[in-house]
């Protein structure tokens, strides 16, 4: 069955292209929120600047208004033991709490989706120790992506990384199973799921012009978790506190492009010894 067959949708370079002006205008948008988080700052005044970004910019918020019931703001805000899917409202940060936004922008019909996770002030170390190996599992996931690899060729590199690296308490970390990354393109959400654990080798074909939203969601305890009464927002299970960091990217014959990273993730990429496919 080809990769057509399967609903997965594969973009010309001139939509590849369209993509990449979305990322910038949502990697743009995460920076200027990465610098207004502070102590007192509500989450939504976080979302609030987000979208006057994003439509200042000539984009369309991706999240307003999505699926049912309609999710009613631009940004997810979760905050400390919610791990995605947080709406902004009242709720003022303090010193110590963790904040995972995830935004995406729409230009010409085409999305970028990425996600950060900001601390308050000063906060724990085991938190900040969190938030560093999600980041580095999202980059190791990327790195694992070739051309004619397979899907989960990103979940091994991802889940790979986290299992070697120690826990504060001694136990593991706990990798989300049922909330995963996804294809992405003219929709937000599309095939084919990209887990952020397993086997190598398996799941389709990584082939040029395949867009793929990577995004390990990560808790200091479990992998379980309950949905809140609001039917967005979704918490750990046991109160564990949770990291969550995401982009687009796409890869060429030159090799990985991020689309949502400011500089197409040139610099972390070659960090890891990772040919870079941007321009």
């Amino acid at each position: 069955m080809s990769l057509r067959d399967r609903g997965i949708q594969i973009k010309t370079p001139e939509q590849i292209e369209a993509m990449r002006r979305a990322g910038l205008v949502v990697g743009e948008t995460l920076e200027l929120l990465r610098s207004s988080v502070r102590v007192g700052i509500t989450t939504g005044e976080l979302d609030a600047i987000a979208e006057d970004n994003i439509r200042s910019s000539g984009a369309i918020p991706s999240f307003k208004g999505y699926s049912h019931p309609p999710f009613p703001a631009s940004i997810c805000a979760s905050v400390n033991d919610e791990v995605v899917h947080g709406i902004p409202g009242d709720r003022a940060l303090v010193e110590g709490d963790v904040i995972s936004i995830d935004c995406g922008a729409i230009v010409d019909g085409w999305h970028g989706d990425a996600a950060i996770t900001v601390g308050v002030g000063e906060i724990a170390a085991d938190h900040a120790e969190l938030m560093r190996v999600t980041e580095e599992a999202l980059w190791r996931g990327i790195a694992a992506a070739k051309l004619g690899g397979k899907v989960t060729d990103i979940s091994h590199g991802v889940e790979s990384y986290l299992r070697s690296q120690p826990h504060p308490t001694g136990a593991s970390y706990g990798i989300l199973e049922d909330y995963v990354g996804h294809g992405i393109g003219s929709e937000m959400h599309q095939p084919p799921n990209v887990p952020n654990y397993g086997r190598p080798g398996r799941g389709p074909k990584l082939v040029r012009g395949l867009a793929l939203a990577v995004e390990p969601m990560i808790t200091l305890g479990s992998k379980e978790t309950v949905l809140l009464e609001d039917e967005w927002t979704v918490g750990t299970s046991d109160g564990s506190w949770s990291a969550h960091f995401e982009h687009t990217f796409t890869l060429t014959p030159e090799g990985a492009w991020v689309l949502t990273a400011l500089d197409g993730g040139e610099a972390r990429l070659r960090e890891l010894g990772v040919p870079f496919g941007g321009h």
